[in-house]
């Protein structure tokens, strides 16, 4: 790991330090881009932040940094009637090219961990007793 955790590299101008949060989100933007993902699976404390209305970017993302390689753990759910298996490796594709793309480490490892999976008729069905309510 580096110091203080965080990813840096020395120009003639100084330092560069990207903080562990940045690549979770990046992480996070990344993996919720592919089609056939519902959304991230985090903490309690990170759905509670949401209902607060501070939408936690990196929720579902944990990363483990070092000074010029990165390995990254995702917790999805993943909506219903899609392959699994061909979603999960879209999603390490692209979360391992945002990332290596966007802060030059490179990606060793992108873990897909699926913790659940959504029916859009429930969504749909959610979506109309809310606008019911208005």
């Amino acid at each position: 790991m580096s110091i203080d955790n965080l990813e840096f590299d020395v120009t003639e101008m100084g330092q560069i330090r990207i903080a562990p949060e940045v690549i979770e989100i990046i992480a996070g933007l990344a993996a919720t881009e592919v089609r056939g993902i519902a959304g991230m699976s985090g903490s309690v404390a990170g759905g509670i932040a949401e209902l607060l209305g501070r939408k936690n970017l990196g929720k579902g993302v944990k990363v483990e940094v070092g000074e010029k390689q990165c390995a990254v753990d995702l917790s999805v759910v993943m909506e219903f009637g899609i392959k699994i298996q061909e979603v999960a490796h879209e999603v390490q594709t692209n979360v391992k090219r945002a990332i290596e793309n966007m802060t030059g480490l490179e990606v060793v490892e992108v873990n897909v961990h699926v913790l659940g999976v959504t029916f859009k008729t429930e969504e749909k069905e959610e979506e109309a007793v809310t606008h019911r309510l208005r």
